[in-house]
């Protein structure tokens, strides 16, 4: 199945669709993490990302009617707006999840028992300015090798960025979302709020 942002010639609009669909998985992946550890910062940050879900959505639509006023091309703009309309049941979803754990409703012990079920884990942590991560890369840092924890987003005010790599900066105050082993969440936290710093061994 073609990519619905191919033939897209609005550079704008192409990088709000991958935005919308990067951000739903993330919400998704947030809003399991948020019920399996009974974490409320988790919980409010999908429900941060939905209202961001929410203007991306409207955004796109808009182009997508001026992509038809444009280019009289009513089968693609259609095709856009059912996909956002997709993407935004699914976020929708995600924060039906993370409410569980907002709002403070009870779950059933066969969900916890089987979301325990994984090894991997979503967890957050904020960079402090006396943390060895902020002011450097993800490459410089090796954090996947030193900690097991993966970066999958960064969030930096209220921008967020997805699928960082080995370029990616890290600055003080930035929001680290990372994925791994459970036995790594901690050491990583410690890293990021300056409780535990790299040694040169970590970096070569």
């Amino acid at each position: 199945m073609a990519d619905i942002s191919d033939g897209i010639e609005n550079e704008s609009l192409e990088e709000m669709i991958l935005e919308i669909k990067d951000t739903s998985e993330l919400m998704v992946d947030l809003a399991y993490s948020s019920l399996l550890y009974n974490n409320r910062e988790i919980a409010e940050e999908v429900f941060i990302l939905q209202e961001r879900m929410e203007e991306i959505g409207d955004e796109i639509q808009r182009s997508a009617i001026q992509e038809v006023l444009n280019d009289r091309d009513a089968y693609k703009a259609l095709q856009i707006i059912k996909m956002v309309h997709s993407v935004q049941e699914i976020s929708y979803a995600a924060t039906k999840i993370a409410g569980v754990v907002r709002f403070e409703l009870p779950t059933h012990p066969v969900v916890q028992l089987s979301l325990r079920e994984s090894e991997v884990i979503i967890t957050s942590a904020v960079v402090d300015e006396n943390s060895d991560l902020a002011d450097t890369t993800l490459g410089a840092i090796k954090l996947a090798t030193n900690t097991g924890m993966r970066i999958i987003a960064i969030k930096r005010g209220r921008k967020y960025f997805y699928g960082p790599d080995m370029h990616s900066s890290i600055k003080a105050g930035d929001l680290l979302f990372a994925s791994g082993p459970e036995d790594g969440e901690e050491y990583f936290k410690d890293l990021a709020e300056g409780k535990e710093h790299l040694t040169p061994k970590d970096l070569q």
